[in-house]
């Protein structure tokens, strides 16, 4: 995390990509066709995993210690801050209804489509905000001392998808990530 900002944009990407991927397969189930399951169970958990316990973590962080140096951004990263809590649980329900569908449950399709609207919708205006109000405010107001206790959170943690020591479980979306490159 040489450069924390880029860090950060990357992890958007990244994030992004899954996104995409997660709603071509939503977009699939609504259609009335199966969608891939596991592939879209394997995206929520890399999300909730990953994003939930480290990502957005460092953020909450960044996002105190921004606070500090810009007063006048304090209402939108509180707000970024209650994002996280909301994507968390909209990540976490629809896991629960993937989930019951491929125990063999009957789960109304509309909510399924009602909880995946909500993290899609959440996460996507959630990283367009962080994204046009907050990192280049970040680069510049945020000290060393600022990045080292950001770093701080999370340390030890490897990313299971995209880091150097890629988790097994996501193999299969790895290869779908690179196909839809």
């Amino acid at each position: 995390m040489n450069d924390p900002v880029a860090h950060w944009h990357a992890e958007h990407v990244y994030f992004g990509q899954l996104l995409k991927l997660l709603r071509k397969e939503i977009d699939v189930f609504h259609s009335g066709s199966d969608p891939n399951y596991p592939l879209m169970l394997d995206i929520i958990a890399y999300l909730r995993d990953y994003s939930d316990r480290v990502h957005h973590p460092r953020e909450d962080v960044a996002f105190d210690r921004l606070a500090k140096h810009c007063p006048d951004l304090q209402i939108v990263l509180s707000r970024l801050q209650q994002e996280h809590r909301v994507i968390a649980r909209a990540g976490a329900n629809l896991h629960e209804r993937l989930d019951a569908i491929l125990a063999g449950e009957v789960i109304a399709r509309e909510d399924v489509e009602a909880d995946a609207a909500t993290f899609l919708v959440y996460y996507e205006s959630h990283m367009a905000k962080e994204e046009s109000e907050v990192l280049a405010r970040a680069a510049k107001h945020l000290t060393a001392e600022d990045w080292q206790a950001v770093r701080e959170h999370g340390q030890g943690v490897a990313d299971p998808l995209f880091g150097s020591e890629a988790h097994e479980r996501f193999r299969e979306l790895r290869r779908q990530i690179a196909r839809e490159a």
